[in-house]
């Protein structure tokens, strides 16, 4: 196999990657690879994705999150940016992991082409910064109500700096999500 088509950097959260892949251009535009499994198996992002999601929001501040899934459609999500730009945020929700309760938030852009790499035991959620942003995003699980939790997008003990604080248009359900402290649903890396 050529080269890994793709720059895959660590972040301060355990196994959350953030993935730019290589632009190969001209006087026509570029070309990119935004999923290669056997690039993605080599750097240990192993996934069976299931399904691909996406959303238009269509003003800036708009908030989604802080999403998660409990077993057994516990979710690893890869997300991107097809239009305009979004502050991409995950939140260590493993209980007795030492990043329990700690956030990355990182830009992602169309221009840019960055992914972030999510595994299932975070949160996840984002902020619109331009007006009709399109955000695509792989699932290695399905949607499923019943194992679907929040917790709550601007829960001051997570300290992210949302923004859109003052102005941000959230969903009614996102608006009364529990904060951290609050979740009883998380996950749990403790010794049994």
């Amino acid at each position: 196999m050529e080269s890994f088509p793709m720059q895959v950097t660590s972040t301060p959260l355990s196994d959350v990657r953030l993935v730019v892949p290589k632009r190969f251009g001209d006087a026509r535009g570029y070309f990119v690879e935004t999923w290669n499994e056997q690039a993605f198996a080599l750097n240990g992002l192993e996934r069976r994705w299931v399904q691909d999601n996406q959303s238009l929001s269509a003003t800036p501040g708009t908030v989604r999150g802080l999403h998660y899934q409990l077993d057994p459609f516990a979710q690893t999500k890869l997300i991107r940016v097809l239009t305009g730009r979004i502050l991409d945020v995950a939140v260590d929700v493993r209980r007795g992991s030492p990043t329990f309760g700690q956030h990355i938030a990182v830009e992602l852009t169309a221009g840019g082409l960055e992914q972030l790499f999510i595994p299932a035991g975070f949160a996840h959620g984002f902020c619109t910064l331009e007006p009709d942003t399109t955000v695509a995003y792989k699932v290695d699980a399905p949607y499923s109500k019943e194992c679907e939790r929040a917790i709550l997008w601007n829960d001051p003990a997570l300290g992210i700096d949302w923004p859109a604080l003052a102005g941000a248009s959230v969903s009614d359900k996102d608006a009364v999500a529990p904060r951290l402290a609050d979740a009883t649903d998380l996950f749990d890396m403790r010794p049994a």
